[in-house]
């Protein structure tokens, strides 16, 4: 019994953290795709936004990134200018700019 339930257990562990793996994206080839899609407006690392109500995208969380770009795409969140510019993003595409976006230094940050 405490051995199948340290299988399992284990199973679950092994699961939980190769899915996480899996799940990030390669923040090179995210920086490449945000050059191309995202630099004109939010900055090229994402910290500098061409007008002030464009929101900062270095240093925030790569989930919520990468809903958001989800939601314009699926035009679940309406922007016409987000809608057209995520809607040809792949799922490879969206998980490395967020990588990219999620590993820069944000405003919000502790300096050390």
């Amino acid at each position: 019994m405490k051995s199948t339930a340290l299988k399992l257990l284990l199973c679950s562990v092994i699961a939980t953290f190769s899915s996480g793996v899996l799940a990030r994206g390669d923040a090179a080839a995210g920086q490449a795709k945000a050059k191309q899609v995202c630099a004109a407006c939010h900055g090229e690392n994402g910290d500098k936004p061409l007008q002030p109500e464009y929101p900062i995208l270095a240093g925030q969380h790569v989930d919520y990134l990468a809903k958001a770009l989800k939601d314009y795409k699926s035009g679940a969140r309406k922007n016409a200018i987000m809608g057209a510019m995520a809607q040809p993003l792949t799922a490879k595409d969206i998980s490395d700019v967020t990588a990219w976006f999620a590993s820069q230094p944000g405003p919000l940050q502790v300096k050390r």
